[in-house]
């Protein structure tokens, strides 16, 4: 208890470091901009490689559960090492998978690239969580948002990547890609270096505590972490019906172009950036289990009927319901960290690394329904999922996760 509360004053007394902030957020961008490539690619692939919907869902599940299987294995290595040289090896394994991905003849070469873009992903996720949690100070609300809302803009432009890039230049369009990928390395580069000082100036400091981390976990955290995934999970599902399948929901039940129904995916992804970015600091302010119960609970209304709207209420529903969905983004990150701090690196590869992982599942199944049913199936399926945030109300107040880890 003694050391948890020293921790605390500590971490409150800590200066918050925009410059590394800002910098791994980027670095984010940059990896999650590469990830977005794979479903931004999913309507030219339909029809230069005639793939069936189920093989899309298979891509989108090789690359998304390589990334977060791995991410706990990373996140559990780096609680016991750190090492910040992993960030920069992360994005060049990513490079790897762009070129393979862009030259791919087939199925088959395409599922092996994106297994290597699915690798850096977990190798730089769990690392690049915890440079956040270090940099933040007395801001882990804002400063996990400032770290997740890189990712998430990298992941709206999807929907401009295809528009804009390979629906005219097709497959091969990819490998400028392999630019972004560079800049990352370099820019992570430096974002190591910092990370690489801190270890040594904390090195003292871990030695202190390290005995308070082998403390054994109290059932009530592990209780919350189980409700916490599970939330997660109907989250994750939801997000993956709509950015890996409503572009086709779209063309096939409304008539829209490929171009044209980029713009509504992207919408809905552009809002997310917003509510990633404030959920944040929202949390900071009225709680992170209040926003998370808000995120999922807050949108159902609007899911629930959007499989019905005609075409011109798709976008206001789209931003409401990418703002709200997403707001708890960073949030579940820093409310799991407060759960188990001991195992930050972790917790970190874990609720991300479940984010892609769950969306991964509901792809490959997606995929199946839509081929045995409709797309408009699956998105009436999708619709309810918003409603398991009503678990939130299991889950212990910010003020009990505190008295929790207090107590151990």
């Amino acid at each position: 208890m003694a050391v948890a509360a020293k921790q605390k004053k500590q971490n409150i007394g800590l200066n918050t470091i925009y410059g590394i902030l800002f910098a791994i957020g980027t670095g984010h961008f940059f990896n999650d901009s590469i990830q977005a490539v794979v479903p931004a690619m999913f309507p030219i692939l339909e029809k230069t490689l005639s793939l069936s919907y189920s093989q899309i869902g298979w891509i989108a599940f090789v690359v998304n559960m390589t990334s977060s299987v791995m991410q706990p294995v990373f996140g559990y290595y780096a609680d016991k090492r750190p090492t910040p040289f992993l960030l920069p090896l992360g994005m060049f394994m990513s490079m790897i998978g762009l070129i393979g991905f862009g030259l791919s003849p087939n199925f088959y070469v395409i599922l092996c690239s994106v297994f290597f873009i699915g690798i850096g992903s977990a190798v730089f996720h769990p690392e690049g969580s915890r440079v956040a949690y270090m940099a933040a100070g007395g801001k882990r609300g804002l400063a996990q948002s400032i770290y997740q809302v890189g990712g998430n803009f990298g992941q709206s432009l999807a929907p401009v990547f295809t528009a804009l890039i390979f629906y005219p230049y097709g497959q091969k369009g990819i490998l400028s890609f392999t630019f972004v990928a560079a800049l990352g390395i370099m820019l992570l580069l430096y974002v190591s270096k910092w990370y690489q000082r801190q270890i040594a100036i904390g090195v003292k400091t871990k030695k202190k505590v390290v005995s308070n981390s082998k403390n054994a976990i109290n059932p009530k955290i592990k209780l919350a972490m189980a409700l916490l995934v599970f939330i997660v999970f109907a989250r994750s599902w939801y997000s993956a019906g709509i950015s890996n399948f409503y572009q086709f929901y779209l063309i096939e039940d409304y008539g829209v172009s490929i171009t044209h129904a980029q713009i509504f995916v992207f919408i809905f992804m552009i809002a997310g950036v917003m509510g990633t970015f404030l959920g944040g600091p929202l949390a900071d302010r009225f709680g992170k289990r209040n926003i998370i119960l808000f995120s999922l609970v807050g949108a159902a209304p609007l899911t629930l009927i959007l499989p019905y709207v005609p075409l011109f209420w798709v976008i206001p529903l789209f931003f409401l319901i990418g703002f709200i969905v997403t707001s708890s983004f960073s949030v579940t990150v820093v409310y799991a960290q407060e759960l188990m701090p001991q195992k930050i690196g972790m917790v970190s590869g874990l609720i991300v690394g479940l984010a892609f992982g769950m969306g991964a599942i509901g792809a490959v199944i997606y995929g199946n329904l839509a081929d045995l049913f409709s797309i408009k199936f699956v998105m009436i399926f999708c619709s309810s999922l918003p409603l398991f945030g009503l678990l939130t109300f299991l889950l212990p107040s910010d003020k009990k996760v505190r008295e929790l880890n207090e107590n151990d």
